[in-house]
Formats: structure tokens, sequence, C-alpha cells
């Protein structure tokens, strides 16, 4: 039997201390019998703070406590995406799992589609368990822990929390309660859809390639070019509201480059949480915070700063060229649509403003990328803060 200390791991985590195998099997057990009690919608109230795809960026999740508060100070739903691509993918989930594990009514752990053992076996948490482990042990109780988290959240019977979007196949929350997630992500299906599929505007909607008026299409939406999930646009989005008697959606899924996006009138907003994602693109990052009175407000943050990643240096060179070459794909010319150029300067989050963390918030502009992207690359990730338009880069395939 593990001896088993909650606080001293947390602690421990903090410090970006690794957990023995043995607590971590012990640490997944436990926190999937605190999971399977709840649904696939779990309720929460407000004040609530929102994360969206960390992606195994440590030092960010870290900086994240700091600007948002601490938990259980500050009560958290995270969108998923925890792990792959960034280089401590398993210090990260095992951080998240044991303050689950420590305050399970003050975070919420929300299934995202890297929470998957296929994509986990090609985007990096499979090898990084395996080099630290020397076995794949941890992957597989990890992965195994994924099949536990939830689907979505609504906050006060007002916001709807889900990692990817909305599906065809799903018109109210309640079909939404009724789907056996307690299994590997499908390929295709309701479930599928809820953690792959992607919001796009209306005018994107009508000119899209991608789209087209074959049987692939049902109602306003159609075939994902991520190969899983759908597209929806505007009127999806409002029929959903409406029939459902709520007044927002917030996902996470897509990096934005200003850390957050706004469509369809305040109807959706994206929340992206990775600071220069695959320590590369140079993008901000934010959490969305909800008020008492569910107002919602945006805090924009930058990397953890050098100086307080306690002389951390990447795993390996190796390493490093894999990140190299996924960062490659998710900028291939394919994965990023000149459509998702979209309007961010109406509505009541803007009139309000962004809050910067602690005073690290910075605008983005071509200087702030890496000096090996071509013009076209550069031209394309360029946030055009200044017309209130941000871009948003679609992980499609990823």
């Amino acid at each position: 039997m593990v001896f088993f200390d909650l606080d001293k791991f947390i602690t421990s985590l903090y410090n970006r201390e690794l957990l023995s195998e043995e607590v971590i099997k012990e640490l997944c057990e436990k926190t999937k019998e605190v999971l399977v009690n709840e649904g696939n919608v779990r309720m929460v109230s407000a004040p609530v703070t929102i994360v969206g795809d960390v992606h195994g960026q440590f030092y960010d999740v870290r900086e994240i406590f700091k600007i948002g508060g601490y938990c259980p100070s500050t009560n958290y739903i995270f969108l998923g995406d925890y792990v792959d691509r960034g280089y401590y993918s398993v210090e990260t989930i095992s951080l998240l799992t044991c303050l689950k594990l420590r305050y399970p009514d003050r975070i919420t752990l929300v299934r995202g589609n890297h929470e998957s053992r296929a994509v986990t076996q090609t985007y990096g948490f499979y090898s990084e368990c395996l080099r630290k482990y020397g076995n794949v042990n941890v992957w597989n109780y990890f992965t195994d822990m994924f099949d536990y988290l939830v689907l979505s959240v609504v906050i006060d019977d007002s916001i709807f929390c889900v990692h990817g979007g909305l599906s065809p196949s799903i018109h109210t929350i309640d079909q939404i309660k009724i789907i056996d997630r307690f299994r590997e992500i499908p390929h295709e299906g309701p479930m599928a859809d809820l953690v792959w599929s992607d919001p796009i505007s209306n005018t994107a909607f009508n000119t899209n390639s991608l789209l087209n008026s074959g049987e692939d299409n049902k109602g306003d939406f159609a075939i994902s070019p991520r190969g899983a999930g759908y597209i929806f646009g505007r009127d999806v989005t409002r029929k959903f509201l409406e029939l459902n008697g709520l007044g927002h959606i917030c996902r996470a899924h897509q990096l934005c480059m200003e850390g957050y996006q706004i469509l369809f009138d305040d109807m959706l907003s994206t929340v992206w949480s990775a600071p220069n994602y695959c320590y590369r693109a140079g993008n901000l990052a934010s959490v969305l915070e909800i008020g008492q009175g569910l107002e919602r407000y945006f805090n924009v943050f930058g990397p953890c700063p050098e100086s307080e990643r306690d002389g951390a240096n990447p795993p390996n060179t190796n390493e490093m060229n894999i990140e190299s070459k996924n960062l490659a794909m998710l900028l291939n010319d394919g994965d990023l649509m000149d459509e998702d150029l979209m309007q961010t300067g109406n509505g009541p989050m803007r009139a309000k403003g962004r809050k910067f963390g602690r005073g690290r918030g910075r605008g983005v502009g071509l200087a702030d990328f890496p000096p090996n992207m071509d013009g076209l690359e550069r031209e394309q990730l360029n946030g055009q803060s200044n017309g209130g338009m941000t871009q948003v880069v679609n992980e499609y395939f990823l």
C-alpha cells in the first residue's frame, strides 16, 4: 500500500518533481472513483475560471495559477488537451489530477481530443511516459483515467462549456447526458464531435472550398478538414442556445494568436491557454473569468518568464526536433484558413477590455515569430489586433 499524502504530492508537483509510478497508479484509481460519480454534463456555479488547451506546458500552467489564483481559492474548469506537444505532459496531468482528487468540487476536468490513446501515441505523451519511467505503465494509468473525464459543463444554466464544439447528432443537453463516455474517443459520432468540432464564420461557411452541397452536409454542419468532427456556423449555434435556454458557448481546441476569440455576436467564444504554443508560435494565451453575475472577462497573458522556470531546459534535441516537425505540420498552408480572420471588436467582452496577468501581457507582431518562418507563415500567423481582428489557427488532423 502506497503512503498517500495529496498535499505533499501537490507541493512536489508545483516544483516539477515526478511522482512514482506506484503513486500515479493509485492516484488514477482514486480519481476514477470521483469522476465516475460525475455526469457527462457537470453543473458548476459562478464565479469560476475557464482554462483552454495547455498541452503539457507545465510552467505556463503554473503561471495560470499565479495569475488566476490557486485552487481551492479559485474554482476552475479545464477544457481538455492537458497533454502532448509540451515537454512536461506528465507533470501537468499529474498536478491537475492531484488537484481534482484533493478539491473535487473546485476543479472540473473536461475531456479534450488529446485525452485519447490514439492521439497521445502520436503527439508526445506516450513517448514522454516511456522516457521518464522506462515503461508505458504511467501512460496506461492516465489514458484509462481519461475515459472517465466529463464531456461538458453548464455554468448556472447559462454557459455551455465543451472542448471542441457542437454535433449534428446533439440538439439538447439531455442527449449529451446519455452518451456512454467511459471508453476511448470514437472516430465519429456525438462524443467525437464534442471534442473535435469547430465553429467557423458565416462568410467562411458560404465560401469555403472544403464545404460542398453533397450528402456530407447536415444543415449548417459540414465535415471538418481535421478528419473528425464537423464545422458549424452561426445558425447552428443560435438554435442550440435557444433550444436549451442558454446564453453562451465557451470552448477551446483552436489556437488563437491573441489568446481568445469571440464569434457570432457574442454567442460563442474560444479560450486558448498555451502561450507561445510549441515554444515557437509566438501567441498570447488567456483564461476566461466568469463573475458572480455571469459577466465574462478574458485575462490575457504571455509565457512564464525564463527566470521562473527553475533553470529547466528542454528534454533533449530529438524531442525538440519532434516538436519542430509537429509545428511545421500545424503551419502547413492547408491547415490555415484565410476565412478564420474573424471580428472580435464587438460585444460586451471587448468593450470591457482585457486584463493582462501580472503585467506580462504583450502585443503580438511579426517580430515575435521565429526567424525561420517564411513570409507567408508570418503573415498568416500575425494577429491583427489594431483592427479588432485575430487569427485562429486550426489544428486540422491534430
